[in-house]
């Protein structure tokens, strides 16, 4: 077993003692690289680059050359779950995902299945052991998937959506209807993170990206409700340590308790929630990750700074927080302020774990 040089991330996210806060950023591996439009053009669709365990590997690791952040994220797609239930996934230039065959009937319910982890999604579980090889213990490699009330949303709608609105009908009109999806695709994705640790994902993060869409009641039905079950699924230990789970539902701050009581270890929270007030609503149960404002990698590295040290103040001192951006990096932010961004969070936050910082 390869020794992990730098657990610091790992360490953060069960709130043990840390020389600094850890960073990585959401979409890491992205489009504001050039080298990774580079690897995207050689691959020739957003899928193929997903689907081939080398590339997919090489644009994981692009971000980790550039920049010395914590933690490597897979690179996939939370839609890879669905696309694998027999949806027919494809992308269209401009417009963002779709599937050929949206849910919509009872009858599409019943026909769907949990996909077989060795066969189906055979070629991400390729991806994370062979990221893990090459990364050679020098950050952990983090394994991810979408919520089922995300995941059903593009299911049911065909795609994306801004209103959601035959995803909030069946919800609405036929609850069971939806009850009985979502437990399909928790099971699903249940077996789909299991399946990433046991290829050598040393944490999970469970992507809510649609769960802020909803009422408070709603959400506790039709999302957390189902994120707590897969959390109650996951192994949590392999290698032996402990795998730590992430929850991050974006628009979820006015319910960090109830997610806090979920059984994971870590929420993710955006920036229209103040870390300060999240760490006092979650007390010492999670730790947190997050929040700058992702546009302010659009600022002058010295404002960059400025909010780093700012968003590390709200926090204040000890373990337990992991730097991150609310969401993902844009794709037209220039990599030179991303590594302002590390820099400073490395620099400025050791003062606060007890080292000397500048």
């Amino acid at each position: 077993m390869i020794q992990l040089k730098n657990d610091t991330f790992l360490r953060a996210l069960q709130r043990q003692p840390v020389d600094y806060t850890p960073i990585w950023m959401m979409r890491q591996a992205g489009r504001y690289l050039p080298e990774y439009r580079a690897s995207r053009a050689r691959a020739g669709s957003f899928m193929d680059l997903c689907m081939n365990p080398e590339l997919a590997c090489e644009v994981t690791l692009q971000p980790l050359e550039r920049f010395p952040l914590d933690a490597a994220i897979l690179f996939s797609d939370i839609l890879t779950v669905p696309d694998a239930m027999g949806l027919g996934l494809y992308f269209t230039e401009g417009e963002g995902p779709h599937f050929e065959r949206p849910v919509r009937t009872r009858e599409d319910v019943r026909r769907l299945g949990v996909p077989d982890m060795a066969t189906d999604l055979g070629y991400v579980m390729d991806a994370v052991s062979l990221i893990r090889r090459e990364l050679d213990g020098r950050a952990p490699l983090i394994g991810f998937a979408g919520s089922p009330w995300t995941l059903a949303t593009y299911m049911v709608e065909g795609g994306g959506s801004k209103a959601f609105a035959r995803s909030k009908a069946m919800m609405f009109d036929q609850p069971d209807l939806m009850h009985e999806l979502l437990a399909v695709v928790a099971e699903a994705v249940t077996q789909y993170l299991n399946a990433q640790v046991a290829s050598g994902a040393q944490a999970l993060m469970i992507f809510d990206t649609w769960g802020g869409s909803l009422t408070p009641r709603d959400y506790r039905d039709f999302s957390l409700a189902y994120m707590a079950r897969i959390v109650a699924g996951l192994t949590r230990e392999a290698e032996g340590r402990k795998v730590p789970v992430i929850l991050f539902t974006k628009g979820g701050g006015q319910w960090l308790e109830a997610m806090a009581a979920s059984g994971c270890d870590a929420l993710g929270i955006d920036w229209t929630t103040d870390l300060a007030d999240a760490r006092q609503r979650v007390g010492s149960r999670v730790a947190l990750q997050g929040n700058m404002d992702p546009c302010l990698l659009y600022a002058s590295p010295d404002r960059i700074r400025a909010e780093a040290a700012a968003i590390l103040a709200s926090y204040g001192p000890g373990t337990g927080h992991v730097f991150n951006l609310g969401h993902g990096i844009h794709p037209d932010v220039e990599p030179d302020h991303a590594a302002a961004l590390v820099e400073a969070v490395h620099e400025l936050s050791r003062p606060y774990h007890g080292g000397v910082g500048g």
